[in-house]
């Protein structure tokens, strides 16, 4: 379940992360994964067969959204503090930027943090094991793991040329701080 954290205030409650979400303009859901993934789940890395098993075991999630949403495409990544690299892939994505396609994942291991700057303020959205967000083209946003080090999530793509982040001069951004 996500947890909102905001200057001066904590949010919990489900029906109330989801509500202050929507009026920020992003999608939020809360989605269990199938039991039957647990034990793979379980694991800190996949081998490409195994993220191919997640996936197909996913396949009616994805089914749902392409209906829904029009995604086209998915995959799964998997980080965690023993992926090379780890440091300067998640420098990428820990500071202010946008995507001009919209950012849809859904959590099925482990957890991070979203920060968002929106209307003016800036605010955290804690993920864990279930979460499914969805964040609009244009957004200003950012991502790292938290504490743990480690999470499994399935990205769902319109067009994969929408991913690349653009940096945005935080400076630039007016905060209510």
């Amino acid at each position: 379940m996500a947890t909102i954290v905001r200057k001066n205030e904590t949010i919990q409650d489900k029906d109330q992360v989801k509500a202050f979400l929507t009026q920020k303009g992003l999608v939020y859901e809360s989605y269990k994964t199938p039991e039957s993934l647990d034990l793979i789940l379980g694991q800190k890395g996949l081998s490409d067969a195994e993220k191919e098993e997640v996936l197909s075991g996913l396949e009616y999630r994805f089914d749902q959204l392409k209906k829904e949403h029009g995604y086209k495409a998915n995959d799964l990544v998997v980080l965690h503090d023993e992926v090379p690299g780890i440091n300067d892939m998640l420098a990428k994505f820990d500071k202010l930027h946008i995507h001009t396609d919209e950012e849809v994942r859904y959590i099925i291991d482990g957890s991070g943090i979203f920060g968002f700057i929106i209307d003016g303020e800036r605010f955290e959205v804690h993920v864990g094991k279930g979460d499914f967000i969805s964040i609009p083209a244009n957004t200003n946003h950012w991502f790292t793991l938290d504490k743990n080090l480690r999470i499994k999530a399935v990205r769902y793509f319109k067009d994969n040329s929408g991913w690349t982040p653009v940096y945005v001069d935080e400076s630039k951004v007016l905060i209510n701080a």
